[in-house]
């Protein structure tokens, strides 16, 4: 892991978050609310007004110059940072990106004294086993994963 280093990255990045972004929809599709070909169609200056960092940070993991896994939080409530886009190279999975991706996403949340919480496909056991781990509890909240789909999501809150 000592290789893996966590950046927030910002507008003219906007590339290589779009590359991994796209690969996590294709890959996991379950997994997001959003969708493979919504994504694909989004223009570069929309990317780049996703990484503007005004809604929250988005972070890049990255193993030497490669990319490898992508976190992100949205400020969707005041006083609330909600952890999204959570995803790690499958060949990558288990060595502790997402977990140092979280520290870095829910540091950022602390620093600013904001309270945090997330959504976790149903169908993702993985990731909810590493989100309860880090401390992330579940409130009830469910819903469907989008509009139309049969998967679900449970809401998750962390403590403190």
């Amino acid at each position: 892991m000592a290789d893996v280093r966590t950046e927030t990255v910002g507008p003219d990045d906007w590339r290589s978050w779009r590359d991994v972004r796209l690969r996590s929809l294709q890959h996991d599709p379950e997994a997001f609310g959003s969708t493979h070909e919504h994504e694909a169609a989004f223009t570069e200056q929309t990317w780049r007004s996703r990484l503007d960092g005004t809604g929250g940070p988005s972070v890049l993991a990255y193993a030497g110059d490669e990319p490898v896994g992508i976190g992100a939080g949205w400020l969707h409530e005041p006083g609330r940072l909600m952890v999204v886009a959570m995803w790690t190279e499958p060949d990558r999975r288990g060595q502790g990106i997402g977990r140092r991706v979280l520290d870095h996403v829910v540091g950022w949340a602390h620093d600013r004294g904001l309270s945090v919480d997330l959504w976790v496909a149903d169908g993702n056991p993985d990731a909810r086993r590493l989100y309860e781990r880090y401390g992330f509890r579940p409130d009830g909240g469910t819903a469907p994963i989008r509009e139309g789909a049969d998967a679900t999501m449970s809401h998750l809150v962390l403590p403190g």
